[in-house]
């Protein structure tokens, strides 16, 4: 192999992982940070942070890597897939394997100086990470299973931190759910036709004509629970400016999914990014400002 397809097969494996596109990384962290900083108290070891950022990463790509190799046989049919790295074989399946076995052992390899309870958990996220990608041929709606694997991070950042993890930390995970539920609606709703034409079950064919209904009504649901976590810690005014920002950003997805153009659809569920960064400011304020002003 000579340097030029060297650099080629460097830029597959980028396009592989999703590195070009942080989005999904972002959406997985933002729930990861939500519940260090709580868990912490707004003071997390910086340390703690980087091993959570760095192994949310390589787990999203692990991910990413997985779901191409699910769908290689899906992807070259659909619009937006059918340019991916496996669907044009510019990266084997055996290739695809063992670039998503290196990143798993890597993220691995990451926890361990973490509390060693903390194992079992990250097997269970995992097992959720490889397996949701079958969900598509079987479940009904598995962004709500996607919701479990992109929110495993809060469980996991609570027992690191604190070596257990309380109520409220399972109930941040129900209220991501309801979140990934509604950004990725938006997301099917780009593919829909594609996806009606191969075969492959998402929550924006199941919800039908009430996709739209369906999607505000999970960021109600996300909100709701996560207003009551608020209550629940006895955060105050700047943790709730940050859940109306998010419910602001709510209504402005309405405003660009409710026409149901694809375009629009995919520009809501790229904008969950501020969503998430939103509740996570409200947090850090309540926490690391609202000391300095009393």
């Amino acid at each position: 192999m000579n340097y030029s397809e060297f650099i080629d097969k460097l830029t597959a494996y980028e396009k592989l992982m999703r590195l070009d596109k942080p989005i999904g990384t972002l959406l997985l962290l933002w729930p990861t940070l939500w519940a260090l900083w709580i868990a912490a108290n707004g003071q997390p070891h910086p340390f703690l942070v980087w091993i959570f950022a760095l192994g949310t990463l390589l787990m999203r790509s692990a991910g990413c890597v997985i779901n191409d190799w699910a769908d290689r046989d899906f992807d070259p049919h659909v619009a937006r897939t059918k340019d991916r790295p496996l669907a044009v074989g510019l990266v084997s399946p055996r290739e695809a394997l063992a670039l998503a076995a290196v990143l798993t052992l890597s993220a691995g390899l990451l926890i361990l100086p973490i509390w060693q309870d903390i194992w079992l958990l990250a097997l269970v996220a995992v097992f959720l990470a490889a397996s949701y990608p079958f969900t598509k041929r079987f479940f009904a709606i598995p962004q709500a299973y996607l919701g479990i694997a992109f929110g495993f991070g809060i469980p996991m950042a609570f027992a690191a931190t604190t070596g257990h993890v309380p109520s409220l930390g399972w109930a941040m995970l129900g209220a991501n759910i309801f979140w990934a539920v509604a950004y990725d609606t938006e997301y099917a709703m780009v593919d829909r036709e594609d996806d009606l034409k191969i075969g492959i079950k998402t929550a924006a064919i199941t919800f039908g004509r009430f996709d739209v209904a369906a999607v505000m009504a999970c960021y109600v649901m996300t909100l709701s629970i996560l207003a009551m976590v608020g209550q629940m810690l006895g955060f105050g005014l700047l943790y709730q400016l940050g859940i109306a920002v998010a419910a602001l950003i709510a209504v402005y997805h309405f405003s660009l999914i409710r026409g149901r153009d694809r375009m629009q659809c995919f520009k809501a569920f790229r904008h969950n990014n501020w969503f998430g960064a939103a509740i996570f400011l409200g947090i850090v304020a309540e926490l690391n400002l609202k000391p300095l002003l009393l």
